[in-house]
């Protein structure tokens, strides 16, 4: 299997196509696909959805995707890969990895709210625009406006699955999880009494409902969440483990030691050599 690399932090490409042409590959990098124009069929994982313009696709590394095109296609791709988060603030990493952990792996626009389209295309079209000026500071306002886009594209995620506040009982899986996704930075928020709050149901039943809909627990399902976005920092990030300790919330490094290994068979010094290794 054809592995394909980045050879630098970041990049995109534009490209007008009548026929796509896929090839069996693994990625080593995070892609977000937007449509210009044309029309036809987008597979993610032997799934189909139609696209038109104006959609917006996260494709991730260890997706199988392609493309039909019905008529001609104007894609415009972003791609980026570890060593260019590492160069991104805290706050953006969190940003990066809401979407990336959040998604569900499905084809089709992430783009719910109506104003966004033209918003991500405005973004879009500046950075060919930019991209070809060769102007003062341009390598700036590009990682600006790459950073603008996946800004909108993590407001949009949180509105895939809206959260039912307020109504009598829990209908939707997927709002919990969203609420999890969103509050993994703030422990406290997160215990199986104030989830039953938020949803204005009982304790017992959002918990029974949980683990009916998810085959976990909600505090099993937010420690798996927990080390996976930890392997995410340690995999593509030099955040020291001390960092992550008050990131996630843990009492010590010694809790998140034995948490990490549990959950991978390794501690986290030793998960990120093995990976930098590879």
């Amino acid at each position: 299997m054809k592995i394909r690399n980045l050879h630098q932090p970041f990049e995109f490409e534009l490209q007008e196509l009548q026929d796509y042409q896929a090839t069996e590959h693994t990625n080593t990098f995070f892609e977000m696909v937007f449509v210009l124009e044309g029309k036809g069929v987008q597979i993610i994982n032997n799934h189909r959805l139609p696209y038109a313009a104006d959609k917006l696709f996260l494709i991730f590394p260890q997706d199988s995707h392609d493309f039909e095109i019905s008529t001609t296609t104007k894609f415009f791709f972003i791609r980026f890969n570890d060593s260019y988060l590492k160069t991104q603030s805290r706050d953006w990493i969190q940003k990066l990895e809401f979407i990336f952990h959040n998604h569900n792996h499905l084809p089709g626009c992430i783009l719910k709210t109506v104003t966004d389209k033209p918003l991500v295309r405005s973004l879009v079209e500046a950075l060919i625009r930019e991209h070809s000026n060769h102007d003062p500071q341009q390598q700036e306002l590009i990682k600006q406006l790459i950073n603008t886009i996946i800004t909108v594209a993590a407001r949009n995620i949180t509105l895939i699955a809206p959260v039912l506040a307020g109504k009598e009982h829990v209908t939707d899986a997927v709002s919990m999880l969203n609420y999890i996704h969103r509050n993994i930075y703030q422990p406290e928020e997160l215990s199986t009494q104030k989830l039953a709050n938020y949803f204005h149901v009982s304790p017992t039943y959002i918990s029974e409902y949980f683990k009916n809909k998810t085959g976990q627990s909600i505090q099993q399902y937010i420690t798996d969440y927990r080390m996976k976005l930890i392997e995410t920092r340690l995999r593509y990030t030099d955040m020291q483990i001390n960092e992550m300790v008050y990131e996630f919330g843990f009492s010590d490094a010694s809790h998140l030691n034995k948490q990490f290994k549990k959950h991978t068979g390794m501690n986290p010094t030793e998960y990120r050599k093995s990976v930098v290794n590879k």
